[in-house]
C-alpha cells in the first residue's frame, strides 16, 4: 500500500499542504478545549504551564514563482521553550522564506516575532518573540520542559496540543501508539529533505492541519515529541519528532542558527531477507544501496552493494528500516572534516576504506526572484551539481520566466545556468543581486552568458 502523509501546516486561504496527496480542508475530530484530564498521580500545575507556552503562530511565506515572488500566508503551532522567548516548532511552519512571523499568546495577545533558524533534516525550526515589544506592552508568558522521549512505552497517554484549522488552544488526548516509526521524504513541495536521522512516535492523539510544531506532551506537561504528519486517509494517525531529537537540535540551532552534520555520500537500506543471499548472519550489517557519484565515499572507493559492518570500530545492525536513521546520525555525527573507517563486506570478504566528510548539504538550493527581469534563481548546491554533472563555479540556476519580461524576451529559459552579465563572471547570489541592482533601473541593453545543455550562449536583454 502507498503510504500518504500530510503534514500539518494549515494555509490561511483553506488549502492544506500534502507531501503527497490533497486533503480536505474541512472536516469533524473528536477534539476538547481547555485543561486535560489529570491522570493519577500527575502534577496538575504542570500541565497548566504547558498551556501557557503553546502559541499561534501566523506565517507569511516570500517564495518564488514562475520568475516572481508571491506571498503565502499560513498558520501553525509551537510552544514556547525557554525564558527569553524561543518558540520551537516545523521547519515546514516557518523556515528561511518568512517574510513576517506573529505569535498568539495563550493570553490571546499577538506579538511579533524573528526567525532564529532551522533543520529541515528534522524538520524543525526555532523563532523568537519580539521581546522588546513584549516588555514594552508588558506581556507575560510561561515555558514549557522537555521530557525524556526515550522512556515512552506504547499505551502511555498523551495530549496533542495547537492550532488544528486555526482554532487555536485545542487539546486532544490519545496514547503512544508506537515509539519507532520510520519513513522519510521530503518537505511539502520544496524538495528538501528530511527524515534520515530520527523516527517518529506515532500515536492516535488527533492532529491535523494547523497542529504542526505544536508538542506532544505528557499529563504532567512535559514535552515528549512535536507534532508533524497525519496519515491521509486513516482516522487519527499522527506522528511526532521525538523531545530527545528536538532538545538536541533545538539547542544547535539556539547557538549557531542550524545543525552541522558530516556526508560521506551514501545511502543505506535494511538487511531483512536478504542475509542468505549475502551469507552474512542475520543482525549484522546494513546494505549500501546508492553511493553518490565524486563523494567522500565514491573517491575512497565504496561500492553500492557493499555491506556495511562498521563506522570505525562500532559494529552495524541495520536489519530493519528504523534501525537505519540511527547508523545515519552515528555517521553524521562525526565532525565535518574529520576522517572515519567503514569497515564493508564485499564478494564475502572484510575491506576497510578510511575517508573525509565534507559538510551535509541539501540538493535544493535556495530560491529568490529578480522581480523586474521577471526571473526565478535557485542556488546550485554542491551535492545538486555532482547529480546533474554540472562543471561550472557559478550556483545561479534559472528556475522561472515571466512571460512578457526581459528574461523572457532575450530568449532565457528554465534550466539555463547565468555565468556572466555584462561580461562580468556572477557566481553567487550576492553577485547577482548586486548587478541586478545597478542595471534594474534605465532601459540598458545587458549581455547575459548562460549555460545551457553544457554548452554556452548569449542573450541581450533589455533591462528595465
Amino acid at each position: 500500500m502507498r503510504m500518504l502523509f500530510a503534514r500539518m501546516k494549515k494555509v490561511v486561504s483553506g488549502a492544506v499542504f500534502c507531501a503527497a496527496a490533497g486533503l480536505s480542508a474541512l472536516g469533524l475530530c473528536s477534539c476538547a478545549s481547555g485543561a486535560a484530564e489529570t491522570d493519577a498521580g500527575a502534577p496538575e500545575s504542570g500541565f497548566k504551564n504547558l498551556l501557557e507556552s503553546v502559541v499561534k503562530i501566523d506565517v507569511w511565506e516570500k517564495t518564488q514563482a514562475d520568475g516572481g515572488s508571491r506571498i503565502v500566508r499560513s498558520v501553525g503551532s509551537g510552544a514556547i521553550i525557554s525564558e527569553d522567548g524561543l518558540i520551537i516548532t516545523n521547519a515546514h511552519v516557518v523556515n528561511i522564506y518568512a517574510h513576517r512571523i506573529v505569535v498568539t499568546l495563550p493570553s490571546l495577545e499577538r506579538v511579533g516575532a524573528e526567525f532564529v533558524g532551522w533543520d529541515h533534516w528534522t524538520d524543525l525550526a526555532l523563532i523568537r518573540i519580539d521581546l522588546s515589544e513584549a516588555k514594552r506592552r508588558g506581556l507575560k508568558f510561561s515555558h514549557a520542559v522537555f521530557g525524556d522521549s526515550d522512556a515512552l512505552l506504547p499505551g502511555q497517554t498523551v495530549y496533542a496540543v495547537g492550532t488544528p484549522h486555526g482554532f487555536a488552544r485545542t487539546v486532544t488526548k490519545g496514547v503512544v501508539s508506537n515509539t519507532n516509526r520510520f519513513f522519510e521524504g521530503t518537505l511539502l513541495d520544496s524538495g528538501y529533505e528530511t527524515g534520515s536521522f530520527n523516527t517518529w512516535i506515532q500515536t492516535d492523539a488527533a492532529i491535523n492541519p494547523g497542529n504542526s510544531g505544536g508538542p506532544l506532551v505528557l499529563p504532567n506537561g512535559e514535552i515528549v515529541g512535536i507534532n508533524t504528519r497525519s496519515y491521509l486517509g486513516a482516522s487519527n494517525l499522527g506522528f511526532s519528532i521525538p523531545s530527545n531529537v528536538a532538545a538536541q537540535v533545538a539547542d544547535s540551532i539556539a547557538k549557531s542558527g542550524g545543525v552541522e552534520r558530516s556526508y560521506i555520500g551514501i545511502t543505506l537500506d535494511s538487511m531483512q531477507d536478504m542475509e542468505s543471499y549475502f551469507d552474512i548472519e542475520a543482525n549484522r550489517g546494513v546494505l549500501i544501496r546508492n553511493v553518490d557519484t565524486g563523494s567522500p565515499a565514491d573517491v575512497a572507493g565504496i561500492l553500492t552493494g557493499d555491506i556495511l559492518l562498521k563506522v570505525d570500530s562500532a559494529d552495524v545492525d541495520g536489519r530493519f528500516p528504523e534501525q537505519i536513521p540511527g547508523i545515519m546520525n552515528r555517521i553524521s555525527s562525526i565532525p565535518v572534516g574529520g576522517t572515519v573507517k567503514l569497515t564493508v563486506l564485499r564478494s564475502g570478504k572484510e575491506e576497510v576504506f578510511e575517508l573525509k566528510t565534507e559538510p551535509l548539504e541539501s540538493r535544493v538550493g535556495k530560491e529568490y526572484a529578480l522581480e523586474k527581469w521577471g526571473a526565478g534563481i535557485r542556488q546550485i548546491t554542491r551535492v545538486f551539481a555532482r547529480d546533474a554533472k554540472i562543471d561550472t563555479d557559478s550556483k545561479l540556476l534559472v528556475i522561472g520566466v515571466r512571460e512578457g519580461f526581459p528574461f523572457d524576451l532575450a530568449g532565457i529559459e528554465r534550466g539555463d545556468i547565468i555565468l556572466s552579465v555584462n561580461r562580468k563572471k556572477v557566481r553567487t547570489m550576492e553577485d547577482l543581486e548586486k548587478v541586478y541592482g545597478e542595471l534594474s533601473d534605465g532601459n540598458k541593453d545587458v549581455l547575459l552568458e548562460v549555460m545551457r545543455s553544457h554548452g554556452i550562449s548569449f542573450h541581450v536583454m533589455k533591462a528595465r
